[in-house]
């Protein structure tokens, strides 16, 4: 008898508190998942898109030999394919975020609710970099949606839960813990949490939820030489999120992040030790643009990054991620050691200047390279093309009718044309504002120089 009333004092418990709450210790976890994907998986929504691609149709296309040979030429005409993601409502009035993958060339977006409601959506703000887009589901109201957990309190060994929509299958949980922080995703850039709980194709933007039932981050994308997932997943804090949410919000179509001017490198053990430090952290400024804000504000090549508002940074992407997140504020902390001492210093939060103007022109129909599109290159110009810190001179922006077929690219810095010098974009204008033969094209790109001849 004593052990049945012990039995049953143990089991009721539990058996009320899964009807009625998310778990609240490790023992309630043990013993079920399902009240806390009950609450937040509504919150967690399929989203299926369509999107016009250009097609290329040769008259070879159906022989092997002739299409290879012929590639790249025939006319091209418009595709409408289908694709699908998942996405995390963020409030009752429909504000849903995602990857921008799944939704960013979309012409048609429609969420589908895990009870079988489905709405269109449109996107509101997305950013390619960021890989995070946010959307709005018109006639939205009183629906579920997830609060933001603050990115600095993550800790690695916590429970997590993966909610999406991987191959199509319909939503889908799966379990993990946070098995890494500031990660780069295996890319060299960018700030990711690393998760265990698998993520497989589908599950891209989809929720990664603490046991509170709080948004930890985005899922993204996956580690695998497979393509199959391995149990290394990455998703983009909700600190990022809740800037990307709030610039929607104010109105804007396109992500403001703060502009730093400035190159470096992540401090090692070797570069360490020539500081006189006892370990490795921060970031070594390499280079500054004559208009950072770093360098207004007294920060010189060679100088140290430590921390950026209290955080510590150990990668220009890891710095430029919390940049990001501060973007709603004038100015950021950035702890300076130089000489030995660290001082903290504000830093003006700017978006990159645009001065000079870029004076962007576009050759016409009548040129030797018609719809080609060239700029003058300015802080503005270097962040968005990805430019080095310190180009100048002419960039192409967009190839045109034929620049593509004579060898161009976008992102080439027009030097010489013929035998003419380029220094803004009349000079280009001018040099190729008429067709002629044996024209000569001296360009640098990246950090290599190409010389065409059409």
């Amino acid at each position: 008898m004593k052990h049945l009333l012990t039995l049953l004092f143990c089991l009721l418990p539990f058996g009320v508190l899964a009807e009625t709450r998310v778990p609240g210790s490790a023992a309630e976890i043990t013993l079920s998942f399902a009240p806390l994907v009950r609450e937040t998986a509504p919150a967690v929504v399929n989203i299926y898109v369509k999107f016009e691609t250009q097609a290329r149709r040769s008259p070879f296309m159906d022989d092997p030999f002739f299409e290879r040979l012929f590639e790249g030429f025939g006319q091209t005409q418009p595709r409408v394919q289908n694709s699908l993601g998942s996405g995390v409502i963020l409030s009752a009035d429909g504000i849903v975020v995602s990857n921008y993958h799944v939704v960013g060339q979309a012409t048609d977006i429609r969420v589908v609710l895990n009870d079988g409601r489905e709405y269109e959506a449109r996107v509101l703000l997305g950013d390619r970099d960021s890989d995070l887009a946010i959307l709005r589901i018109e006639g939205g109201e009183g629906l579920p949606f997830l609060s933001l957990r603050e990115s600095e309190t993550v800790e690695v060994g916590e429970l997590t839960l993966a909610i999406g929509n991987p191959f199509g299958v319909g939503q889908t949980v799966s379990s993990g813990i946070v098995s890494g922080l500031a990660r780069s995703g295996g890319l060299g850039a960018g700030y990711f949490i690393q998760t265990d709980a698998p993520i497989n194709p589908g599950n891209s933007g989809g929720a990664l939820i603490d046991m509170g039932g709080r948004l930890l981050g985005v899922n993204t994308r996956i580690l695998s030489r497979s393509g199959g997932s391995n149990g290394i997943g990455f998703a983009i804090p909700a600190d990022l999120v809740a800037a990307f949410m709030k610039q929607a919000r104010d109105g804007n179509d396109r992500f403001l992040r703060p502009w730093a001017g400035a190159t470096g490198q992540a401090v090692d053990a070797d570069l360490a030790e020539m500081l006189g430090r006892d370990r490795p952290g921060g970031i070594i400024l390499a280079g500054l643009h004559p208009a950072s804000p770093l360098a207004s504000a007294g920060f010189e090549v060679g100088d140290v990054v430590l921390a950026v508002d209290g955080a510590p940074v150990n990668s220009p992407g890891e710095m430029l991620f919390r940049m990001s997140v501060a973007s709603n504020k004038d100015s950021a902390t950035m702890t300076r050691l130089r000489g030995g001492e660290s001082t903290d210093v504000a830093v003006a939060l700017i978006q990159p200047p645009e001065d000079p103007p870029r004076d962007e022109i576009t050759l016409g129909e009548d040129a030797a390279l018609p719809g080609l599109s060239v700029a003058r290159i300015n802080p503005a110009v270097i962040a968005e093309m990805n430019l080095p810190l310190g180009a100048d001179g002419v960039v192409v922006t967009d190839v045109g009718v034929l620049g593509g077929r004579v060898g161009l690219r976008v992102g080439d810095i027009l030097q010489r044309i013929d035998r003419r010098d380029i220094t803004d974009p009349v000079d280009a204008a001018a040099a190729l504002g008429v067709a002629r033969r044996g024209t000569t094209v001296r360009a640098l790109r990246g950090t290599s120089r190409v010389q065409l001849r059409f």
